[in-house]
């Protein structure tokens, strides 16, 4: 028997089933193509954990999707360090807020998703791609289909790329996320295993000719070099897991919508744009993408198709505003941090001083990093 799909999902990771499930909510009919995007880590176990804010939450909460305090760990305080004494501070209660952040466990929370949509009738999970009204392609940054679809892919690739692994602390982490710009490099601190854990997970962004001797290097090497750019402020460091690397880049999709031979279809996630990870902001944004798209889609008039052109510009257009804005900040921050010399050194250092003590400007940067 063949049956009609409202929307074809093509892609099965975060972005991919969070929509599933929200369209699943009105009764539209969805095909959920699930192979997931693929893995910029290299090969081994999933090492990867993401901060989510308070947006993302709500949104992974209204699917029932969310992690516990376990795997999903608040970040209360937040420290950033530059590289020649400047700091910036974020304090949960001075912002009256439960959280800042909260830093996800990717295995979890997919699994809780996978879960959630086996046990949903209006989803059924195919491995081909069938007829649909509508297309929404969340293959993540190596999107085959968007290069079907003859989508061209503006990337600017950073000379950095990023490493992640994970480390077991001598001390707790007290749920603060932590994070050092040395010349060039970029490190961060994210608090796992709940309020009392004492394992972190690494993002190290490092110039690419450092990759390979970091990745091979002895875990006692490792772990010291990690204690020298952190100050040892978290005691004895040791590797828990596999290191895995990445390249890094920043890159948005020429079009977000478009119609291929009579065939609507829409880009989301990593599939329609990336940004640095800095900010933590990657999967924020994807996130946002679809939560925009249910909600456009949620409010149409009945007799408006789910492939209509004037509900996908209206996507397009409020989501092309929020990613522009964070990718132009994080690519400026990475610049300003990348740029050698004493002078270049000096001016970031003064501005992280300078924001630190802006009152108003830090408040209001700190909630729009939280989704509020």
């Amino acid at each position: 028997m063949t049956h009609h799909f409202d929307i074809c999902i093509r892609g099965g990771g975060i972005v991919g089933h969070t929509l599933a499930l929200l369209l699943a909510r009105d009764r539209l009919r969805v095909a959920l193509v699930a192979q997931a995007p693929a893995s910029p880590v290299t090969a081994g176990p999933d090492v990867r954990a993401y901060a989510l804010n308070a947006k993302s939450k709500a949104l992974l909460e209204s699917v029932r999707c969310w992690p516990d305090a376990e795997h999903a760990t608040a970040v209360t305080t937040m420290q950033v360090k530059g590289d020649d004494g400047g700091e910036v501070n974020f304090d949960a209660a001075e912002l009256a807020v439960p959280a800042l952040t909260w830093i996800v466990d990717v295995p979890t929370l997919e699994a809780q998703l996978a879960d959630a949509v086996r046990f949903q009738p209006q989803i059924e999970v195919l491995t081909t791609p069938p007829a649909a009204t509508l297309t929404v392609v969340c293959e993540g940054k190596a999107s085959r289909t968007r290069a079907e679809l003859g989508v061209e892919f503006n990337v600017a690739r950073y000379p950095q790329h990023a490493i992640a692994t994970r480390l077991t602390c001598e001390h707790g982490h007290a749920q603060m996320a932590r994070q050092w710009f040395t010349p060039g490099e970029i490190l961060a601190f994210l608090p796992l295993d709940g309020a009392q854990g004492k394992t972190v997970g690494i993002v190290w962004s490092v110039q690419e000719n450092r990759v390979q001797d970091l990745l091979d290097a002895s875990e006692e090497d490792f772990c010291a070099e990690l204690g020298q750019i952190s100050g040892n402020c978290l005691g004895q460091l040791q590797l828990c897991s596999v290191r895995s690397a990445w390249p890094l880049q920043s890159a948005q999709a020429s079009r977000w919508i478009g119609s291929t031979a009579g065939q609507a279809w829409a880009l989301a996630g990593d599939a329609a744009h990336n940004v640095h990870p800095l900010a933590g902001q990657g999967l924020n944004l994807g996130l946002g993408d679809v939560a925009e798209l249910a909600r456009i889609l949620h409010g149409r008039a009945y007799w408006r198709p789910v492939s209509d052109h004037k509900l996908l510009r209206q996507y397009e257009r409020a989501r092309r505003t929020e990613v522009s804005a964070t990718g132009l900040a994080m690519d400026g921050l990475q610049q300003l941090f990348s740029r050698n010399g004493d002078t270049w050194q000096t001016l970031r250092n003064w501005g992280m001083t300078g924001f630190e003590h802006s009152g108003l400007a830090k408040d209001w940067a700190a909630r729009y990093a939280m989704g509020l």
